[in-house]
């Protein structure tokens, strides 16, 4: 069943996918060569406590840390452990933030220094995708048109669409109903309504969409161990149109990029 939020729910969320946004900003300051996943899980975990949050992943499904970091081939779920990065890497950090009873979740893959031009380009593709999803979240349109968009964009592009794990409805629970996987037909699926909010997050790979779960019952990497790329954002549809609850502003100002592509999806004024 879909959990639709009043104006004012919607506002609550909004401030803890913020917290989310800034812990992914003091992120993107401290990724480099040397740092290990559990420094960088530690100084999330202080950055979402000072903001009078708790760790939305903590302890949820007795999952052991704040992030979920997945360097390289791993595509979601990894836990955070004492190995460094190093130059080259690719991370995936997907936090998660609970305050005043709503739950913000959200993930973006950075790169570790120099990385090479097919990663890059993985990179770059896999966050376009995640905008060519978000605009088919809107009135009258179904959870299929959003999976199909993303499936038909990376899929072009030469790349793996991973079908075993998907997005999902948020709110007062992390995993709330639709599911929202990164495939799909149009036309298919629950109808989106207005207050509704959810997570798109494409999870796409460089080779084959095919993945396995390792031993420790969270890590997930690719079959070929080829790289994957994850970026997700939190999304409200308000006024019939997908509105952004997260950003990757925070990012963007530590790493020294300009970007304009969440204009269109800001209906509202976003407090930096």
């Amino acid at each position: 069943m879909i959990i639709v939020k009043t104006k004012e729910e919607i506002e609550l969320m909004r401030e803890s996918a913020l917290i989310v946004s800034k812990t992914l900003g003091e992120l993107a300051k401290a990724i480099k060569p040397g740092v290990t996943t559990l420094e960088l899980d530690k100084l999330a975990e202080t950055c979402v406590r000072d903001h009078g949050a708790i760790p939305g992943f903590l302890g949820l499904y007795d999952f052991p840390n704040t992030l979920c970091m997945s360097p390289n081939q791993q595509v979601v779920h990894g836990i955070p452990n004492g190995t460094p990065l190093v130059e080259g890497d690719i991370i995936s950090i997907d936090c998660g933030a609970l305050k005043n009873g709503f739950y913000g979740d959200h993930a973006y893959t950075f790169a570790v220094g120099e990385i090479a031009a097919e990663t890059e380009k993985l990179l770059q593709v896999t966050k376009e995708s995640l905008y060519v999803g978000i605009r088919e979240f809107k009135a009258n349109n179904r959870v299929g048109d959003v999976g199909y968009a993303i499936q038909k964009y990376c899929e072009d592009h030469g790349y793996g669409v991973v079908r075993e794990l998907v997005g999902h409805g948020l709110g007062a629970k992390m995993h709330e109903d639709p599911e929202m996987p990164n495939y799909g037909k149009r036309g298919r699926g629950k109808k989106f309504v207005e207050g509704m909010v959810v997570a798109i997050e494409p999870m796409i790979n460089m080779g084959t969409h095919r993945i396995k779960q390792h031993r420790d019952g969270w890590t997930i990497t690719t079959l070929d161990n080829k790289p994957s790329a994850h970026f997700e954002h939190d999304v409200a549809l308000v006024d019939g149109k997908p509105e952004l609850l997260s950003t990757f502003a925070y990012i963007y100002e530590a790493l020294g990029i300009e970007s304009n592509e969440e204009e269109e999806f800001r209906q509202n004024a976003l407090i930096l």
